[in-house]
């Protein structure tokens, strides 16, 4: 029977932080594991030379055949070098400590060499509701593929002070991508790894990361767990090493709200358009009623038709014979005053 997927994501995050140790191939590989839980399509790759996502996956990394190395060099396919992870439900684009040797390489090249990994994404970015990319612990030039090629970051740290120091580092990094070649890459959110409530200094960090952050920084924490930290060793994501654990609910969290965010994200960019289409057409509207021919007519057909009234028609005539009918109180002529001698006492 064949897997029902639900509504895509269509994004490429770059999951990244140039501090080791803070989280990024955790959970690079128990997130992949939660969205393909969701039944979305999610392809990782991990583009660090030391294979632990890989390995974490449950693929021998001294065994490769092909690995994100040949994909890098352009010498295969980037679809003809992956990996069906089980369990798991996705998709590796796996790595192993040839990923060095391509690094250099890529250094020699005299263009082209920070959009490598882009071209390489591009015939199969259709293929996969959410592709994922395990980044290495520097800014060299590995993780600038990465994020040339990703739509977002995705940060992990843990809240203490060097963690502080190394997202200025990796922001002042993203700024420059984005001015140069990725003007679209954006941060996808912060998230707390590792996290200890009971610690005040990694409480006093989280507290000012949400203050510069806001609504940048995940409201789902990853704590310290055990299950989470021995699944590597045996090959699997968490989530299928202990489900009830902690961490493998902590991930789940995660994916649900990263979709959660996607759909906010859809209905808003939903209500803008529609807003300015209801803008625009009022818009027309009104230039349609500024016309100049038709104001003319509707001046026209509006303009005031003077006529005369009868109260202004009586007024008019009474005028000039405002004296008919005058009855005078004395005499008011010379003939009325001899008239009035010739009388008899």
């Amino acid at each position: 029977m064949a897997v029902k997927y639900t509504v895509a994501m269509k994004r490429v995050i770059a999951i990244a932080n140039q501090k080791g140790g803070v989280g990024k191939t955790t959970t690079a590989v128990n997130l992949a594991a939660s969205l393909a839980a969701t039944k979305r399509r999610v392809l990782l790759i991990d583009l660090d030379p030391q294979g632990n996502a890989t390995m974490g996956s449950g693929i021998n990394k001294s065994q490769l055949e092909r690995s994100s190395c040949d994909v890098l060099l352009e010498e295969i396919e980037l679809s003809a070098a992956l990996v069906a992870v089980e369990p798991g439900g996705f998709s590796l684009l796996p790595a192993n400590q040839d990923l060095t040797a391509a690094e250099v390489r890529l250094l020699t090249m005299p263009s082209g060499r920070e959009t490598k990994l882009r071209a390489a994404l591009a015939p199969v970015r259709d293929a996969f509701d959410v592709i994922l990319i395990d980044c290495p612990p520097a800014l060299n030039m590995l993780t600038v593929n990465s994020l040339v090629a990703a739509d977002s970051v995705l940060i992990p740290m843990q809240c203490e002070y060097y963690a502080l120091e190394g997202l200025s580092a990796l922001l002042g990094t993203v700024e420059q991508i984005r001015a140069a070649v990725n003007p679209r890459l954006e941060i996808e959110g912060i998230l707390r790894t590792m996290f200890d409530p009971r610690n005040n200094l990694a409480n006093e960090v989280s507290a000012q990361l949400i203050t510069h952050f806001g609504d940048k920084v995940f409201r789902t924490i990853i704590p310290r767990n055990i299950r989470l930290a021995e699944a590597p060793s045996f090959g699997r994501p968490v989530l299928f090493h202990d489900k009830e654990s902690r961490g493998a609910l902590s991930y789940l969290a995660l994916a649900g709200e990263m979709i959660r965010r996607e759909e906010e994200d859809e209905e808003r960019a939903a209500s803008a358009a529609a807003s300015a289409a209801a803008a625009a057409a009022a818009g027309s509207l009104a230039g349609a009623t500024s016309d100049p021919g038709m104001s003319a007519v509707n001046a026209g057909s509006s303009a005031p038709v003077e006529t005369e009234t009868p109260q202004a028609i009586g007024t008019a005539t009474a005028e000039p014979t405002s004296d008919i009918g005058h009855t005078p109180q004395g005499p008011s002529s010379a003939v009325d005053e001899r008239k009035a001698r010739s009388l008899p006492d």
